[in-house]
């Protein structure tokens, strides 16, 4: 196994975290960058005491002067992992909160891509995993923001990935991958559900039922959402370390069965 050196954003809760600690754990070079300069204080605490070569530091990757940092950075990989959510009804969203989810989701997310590539051009050699979800496959009502989002990484992936193949032509080797995590209890599904509860109570078309709504949509979150990361992580250590060319990581598996079945109805009937 080669040991690499990973750059993973938005490690300081949930998946990330724990990713970033698990790759440290064997044996990679790990920087994992927060939104928060007290969830890199502890990430550092964690690695200090553990012996890790696990080195944190606060990172917004909206923030041009944070992202510059990377300059000073030798690394291989980069994992695309921060991103943030926002719920509620197409119809009453404001423009203003999509373009939010859209700015740190996609645009950001570009825009420390392009860092990486001219760095791994040089290198002639990198690898890159983007973070998207099951969420990125399907239409899900009241979660528009952020299932965008997700389609928009599926497609700019897919783009990148085809581009720096015809880089191998010039002896450059650069990887790109996607993992597409279902439902796990990190609480960001959780917080992002409560957004669209706390403003479509006051005004919106949808208001009478949002009770009904929230009774039923807390019932699928307790019944689908894993408390175990196991199966996850799993996966971004795979596309860390394999050294094929293989592009998706998908888990759990029952997950994605049932949102491929799902994708096949929703095809059917929406004639």
């Amino acid at each position: 196994m080669k040991k690499r050196k990973i750059v993973i954003t938005g490690s300081g809760t949930g998946l990330g975290k724990e990713a970033a600690i698990k790759l440290a754990k064997r044996g990679h070079i790990v920087y994992a960058t927060t939104y928060l300069e007290s969830e890199s204080d502890k990430l550092n605490i964690i690695a200090k005491k553990e012996n890790l070569e696990l080195y944190s530091f606060k990172l917004d990757i909206l923030n041009k002067d944070d992202l510059n940092k990377l300059n000073t950075i030798q690394f291989d990989t980069l994992i695309n992992n921060a991103a943030i959510s926002y719920s509620g009804s197409v119809a009453e969203i404001d423009i203003e909160e999509y373009k939010k989810v859209f700015e740190t989701n996609v645009a950001a997310n570009i825009n420390i891509t392009q860092i990486a590539v001219k760095k791994f051009i040089k290198q002639k050699s990198g690898k890159i995993i983007f973070i998207s979800s099951l969420f990125g496959l399907v239409s899900i009502p009241f979660y528009s923001p952020y299932c965008l989002s997700k389609f928009a990484i599926e497609c700019f992936s897919k783009s990148l990935r085809q581009e720096l193949k015809l880089l191998k032509d010039l002896d450059i080797n650069i990887q790109v991958k996607i993992i597409e995590p279902g439902a796990y209890k990190t609480g960001f599904n959780e917080k992002m559900a409560k957004i669209k509860y706390e403003w479509m109570k006051n005004h919106s078309y949808f208001k009478y039922k949002l009770d009904n709504i929230k009774k039923i949509e807390e019932k699928i979150w307790n019944f689908i959402q894993l408390k175990s990361f196991d199966s996850i992580i799993k996966k971004y250590i795979q596309a860390v370390e394999s050294t094929n060319n293989k592009f998706k990581y998908t888990a759990p598996k029952l997950q994605s069965f049932f949102i491929k079945l799902y994708k096949t109805f929703e095809t059917i009937f929406s004639f």
